[in-house]
């Protein structure tokens, strides 16, 4: 069998007609942007992770891959989304004529993504959910009418920066943001991102690694 790669699965029909409507969805219901901004910015983040720690290429791969799925699955609605991408991606996958075995690796990491019910089940997972939660940014914002009602689209309109540092000698996984505090106070940001933080040092933990969280240069976590 070829070797199938994130590019292929871009290009696989499917995936653009079911991420654009995936991401129209989560616009009908107020959701923040769902669609080709995030696919992208979490499948850099996930293989990044992953190439930083030294892992196989083939694994950073599937890293990227992982994190463009991730969230396909809205396509049907918000609820069990990430067992939908699953479902969806196997199909993609398999068409294209990725190994079993590789395709297992990759629906199991988009089913156990979404917290309370996600477990970092292998490297792929692992790292899909830490670059998950941490795209946390203004330009997610749909409605910028909304940031004085909605806490969400508030906290995430107060991030003006985020990005991940991986530091494979400490073994250590930080998430970095700058928020701007006239917005939104960093407390805000806790009280509705709590379980993300919370299943990103799990993730963490299963990459052997700690999870760090620094806000405006001090360190949270």
């Amino acid at each position: 069998m070829e070797t199938v790669a994130l590019e292929d699965i871009k290009n696989h029909p499917q995936t653009a007609a079911f991420l654009k409507k995936a991401d129209e969805h989560m616009k009908a219901i107020g959701y923040t942007e769902h669609g080709f901004r995030h696919a992208n910015i979490v499948s850099k983040a996930a293989a990044a992770i992953l190439e930083e720690l030294g892992y196989k290429k083939r694994v950073v791969e599937l890293g990227a891959i992982s994190g463009y799925l991730h969230d396909i699955g809205n396509v049907t609605g918000r609820y069990d989304h990430g067992q939908v991408s699953g479902m969806i991606a196997k199909d993609i996958l398999l068409d294209l004529g990725m190994p079993p075995l590789e395709v297992a690796v990759i629906i199991g990491a988009l089913g156990n993504h979404e917290e309370p019910d996600a477990d970092p089940i292998n490297e792929v997972c692992a790292s899909l959910i830490i670059a998950d939660k941490a795209d946390v940014h203004r330009s997610r914002v749909r409605n910028r009418r909304m940031i004085s009602f909605d806490i969400h689209d508030r906290v995430n309109y107060a991030v003006r920066r985020s990005y991940i540092k991986v530091d494979r000698k400490a073994r250590t996984i930080t998430l970095v943001l700058k928020i701007d505090t006239t917005l939104s106070q960093v407390m805000e940001y806790f009280e509705i991102f709590l379980s993300r933080m919370v299943i990103s040092r799990r993730a963490a933990k299963f990459l052997n690694c700690n999870f760090n969280l620094i806000a405006n240069n001090v360190k949270l976590l």
